[in-house]
């Protein structure tokens, strides 16, 4: 095998590796897209065994931009769930607590009167 066959086949197999990521891609967009009927999707599935190339750049040109859309959602919801979890999780202190803290740090010079008084009517907001 010459070092251009060898080439070449690198280059086919990024190719065929991307087009299946992108397929994956339109096939779950298509999924989890609630305002698509199902006869729709069962339409673009159908689309996408019968005539590959074609319809995926048909269907990303149509409905790339919703795509980018439906998947900064997803991200966000995620990131959001997360948060919440990492929240419950940990278990965010009481004001008590907060205010008990600044306390400590006034009394051991950390902090002055005026940030005290900040992180007291932060606790307590």
């Amino acid at each position: 095998m010459s070092f251009f066959e060898s080439l070449w086949s690198i280059i086919v197999a990024f190719f065929f590796v991307a087009y299946l990521i992108l397929l994956f891609q339109i096939i779950s967009d298509l999924l989890r897209d609630k305002a698509l009927s199902g006869g729709v999707k069962a339409l673009w599935i159908l689309c996408l065994f019968v005539a590959p190339f074609i319809s995926a750049l048909i269907y990303v040109i149509m409905r790339g931009k919703g795509m980018a859309l439906r998947s900064e959602i997803r991200v966000r919801e995620s990131v959001e769930e997360a948060e919440n979890y990492i929240r419950e999780v940990a278990g965010a202190p009481s004001p008590t607590q907060q205010i008990e803290a600044a306390k400590a740090l006034l009394a051991a010079g950390d902090i002055n009167e005026a940030e005290y008084a900040r992180l007291k009517e932060l606790a307590l907001a």
